[in-house]
């Protein structure tokens, strides 16, 4: 007979848990949590900032491409091109002349009437032009005349950029051998930047202009020659220049936002309509910036 298989030793049976918790994990545990939740809002700025530095290291990438091919390729295909600026500069600019001006009469009456009249009531008038040129044309004119453009003209462009990506445009452009920067950037970029520029002057004349014809209308003693006079007297050289450059910018970066963000990034169709409202705010915060920007600059000039 074999012999019988010697029975395996009995495994110990398992620790009963213990009913009561480990004392130093729950206070351990209860303070990450409260740190993590403390942190949250910490970790959520680092992030934007994080997307914004990059953001604004792509569009300086894509500023310089495109000023870059705007000079390189400046005289490569002059029938297309200069066509193209000038109904851009047809599109955004002249074709907004109508509405600058009823904008540029509107606010002639409303604030410069009214500041007039009140001046005028109180034996101040010769406190105008002190107070309404900085206010009209280095604030006032510009970033109107901007937004004007975004408004009107701004979110149109971005939606038909985008299409062209959603759609396959811009690689076709590719593959055929032609550059889509000179072709779709360029030409745009020149138009609003120009008509930002043309737009501001005329706005500011129209805005003098409706002014003056409020107060003529409430009995103003002050004649054009004096009204006009007055206003150039209380602006300094600095002012025309940087004039000048504040509503280049202005222009520049609204177009270039506009299409970088059409342009840069693969798009779907259902995406259009984020991208633009993304655009129109990034485009304000980026003429309120440069607002800031030559504010400080009128102060210490």
């Amino acid at each position: 007979m074999e012999p019988a298989p010697t029975p395996l030793p009995a495994s110990p049976a398992p620790a009963a848990p213990s009913s009561h918790p480990a004392r130093g994990r729950a206070p351990s545990s209860a303070l990450l949590t409260f740190f993590a939740r403390l942190l949250y809002p910490v970790r959520q700025l680092g992030r934007w900032v994080n997307n914004t530095a990059e953001g604004l290291q792509r569009l300086t990438a894509f500023t310089l491409i495109t000023l870059v091919t705007a000079i390189q390729k400046w005289s490569v295909a002059p029938r297309v091109i200069h066509p193209l600026v000038r109904e851009q500069i047809y599109r955004t600019g002249i074709g907004l002349l109508p509405l600058i001006s009823l904008m540029g009469f509107g606010l002639g009456f409303i604030i410069i009437g009214q500041v007039l009249l009140l001046l005028i009531e109180h034996g101040q008038i010769k406190l105008f032009s002190t107070i309404m040129a900085p206010l009209i044309i280095r604030e006032v004119a510009p970033l109107a005349a901007a937004l004007v453009v975004l408004t009107r003209v701004g979110t149109a462009m971005v939606t038909d950029l985008g299409t062209a990506r959603a759609t396959g445009e811009v690689e076709a452009l590719e593959a055929l051998g032609i550059d889509p920067i000179h072709l779709l950037v360029v030409p745009r970029v020149i138009g609003l930047t120009v008509s930002v520029f043309v737009l501001t002057l005329y706005l500011v004349l129209t805005s003098l202009l409706g002014g003056y014809l409020m107060g003529f209308a409430h009995g103003s003693v002050l004649t054009l020659d004096d009204y006009f006079g007055g206003v150039i007297r209380a602006l300094s050289w600095v002012d025309f220049p940087l004039l000048g450059l504040k509503t280049l910018l202005l222009g520049a970066s609204t177009a270039l936002i506009i299409c970088y963000r059409g342009l840069a990034e693969p798009l779907r169709l259902e995406q259009i309509g984020d991208v633009t409202a993304r655009t129109v705010a990034q485009c304000l915060v980026s003429s309120l910036v440069i607002d800031v920007v030559f504010l400080v600059l009128y102060v210490f000039l």
